[in-house]
């Protein structure tokens, strides 16, 4: 799934990127909602039929596979990654670096935009 989004253009399934953390729990980077339930139902794409393969083979198995998946919506602008001396990461990979000076040295002024 992961290789079929990054190879599909961005502005048309609204998948901004991703990055991996520990024990298998990858973050996803969507531009809404809307984009996330469009390609989680495309019959089309790699994840709806996966999905229910999935469900089908684990259909009695619940007590022994667990599944965790959250999913936030982010009013624009009203979120910050900070970064010193790393590469991006997270929402860094996934949209614009602004550099946090002048106006934005202080984490209130950067969430007002």
């Amino acid at each position: 799934m992961l290789k079929e989004l990054d190879a599909l253009p961005s502005n048309e399934t609204g998948f901004l990127g991703h990055t991996g953390l520990s024990m298998g729990v990858i973050v996803q980077y969507w531009r809404s909602f809307d984009h996330l339930e469009a390609y989680a139902r495309s019959r089309e794409h790699a994840h709806f039929p996966a999905w229910s393969a999935f469900n089908n083979r684990m259909k009695n198995s619940r007590d022994d596979v667990g599944i965790w998946h959250e999913t936030y919506q982010v009013k624009a602008g009203q979120y910050e990654a900070v970064y010193s001396g790393m590469p991006p990461f997270g929402l860094g990979k996934a949209s614009e670096l602004v550099p946090a000076t002048g106006r934005r040295s202080e984490a209130r002024m950067r969430l007002k935009g």
